[in-house]
């Protein structure tokens, strides 16, 4: 079925089920269902896609980014980036007598100051921003978390690891990718949880997701929101 509305037209399935209200489901393709109780009126349907236009709007356009992929970053002025799960402006000043390129976050840009207008010089100082922030809010969540457990981890490591958003091996060494500094704090949470959690079950057997579930009841859905997010977490 078809449906336009303020000048856009969308495509959707409905499909009637033993249920007592309406939803809007999108698949990971775009593809948009909606499933009503058995003898909802149509006009009924379209006015809950009405209402709910500017949310499945976004949520395609999202889809459709994920699927074109990352674009290329450039560091110029107003160029965004992902920092606790938001994105931000990013605003660049050149100061040569400042002693370290770095990254100022101000509520509402990324402030960076550098000795040189150089391409990798902003990369860079955005990246150590992140290595240090991920540093320090991996840090926080396991003295938060760590009351819940009998073991301490040995050594805390922020990494460049393209495979895993964190690790745990056998000696309580646990290891954090740096990216983690762009997602939300429950999602940073989570994942320093489950690295913990593997210092209790070194795999990930039931005993091991019983003992993450009751810490982060919903890990699923931080887990989705990594697998949804991480294409954008880049530099």
């Amino acid at each position: 079925m078809i449906h336009t509305y303020l000048g856009e037209t969308i495509s959707f399935n409905l499909t009637y089920k033993k249920r007592t209200s309406m939803a809007i489901y999108i698949d990971a393709y775009g593809n948009i269902e909606v499933q009503a109780p058995k003898g909802t009126p149509l006009e009924h349907v379209l006015q809950l896609l009405e209402e709910k236009w500017d949310w499945i709007g976004q949520k395609s356009k999202e889809i459709k980014d994920r699927t074109l992929g990352p674009k290329e970053k450039v560091y110029n002025d107003g160029e965004s980036f992902l920092y606790l799960g938001k994105e931000y402006p990013i605003q660049i000043s050149q100061d040569i007598n400042i002693k370290q390129d770095h990254v100022v976050f101000e509520g509402d840009k990324l402030h960076i100051h550098v000795k040189q207008l150089e391409d990798e010089k902003v990369k860079q100082a955005l990246k150590r921003f992140y290595y240090q922030q991920c540093k320090m809010l991996v840090e926080r969540s396991i003295q938060s978390y760590q009351s819940n457990f009998k073991t301490k981890p040995r050594s805390v490591r922020i990494a460049d690891n393209n495979s895993n958003w964190g690790t745990c091996n056998a000696r309580l060494q646990l290891t954090f990718n740096w990216k983690l500094a762009m997602a939300p704090l429950e999602v940073i949470d989570y994942v320093v949880v489950h690295e913990m959690c593997h210092m209790v079950h070194l795999n990930h057997d039931r005993s091991f997701w019983r003992l993450v579930g009751k810490m982060i009841p919903d890990y699923k859905e931080m887990e989705n929101w990594l697998a949804l997010s991480s294409w954008k977490m880049t530099v």
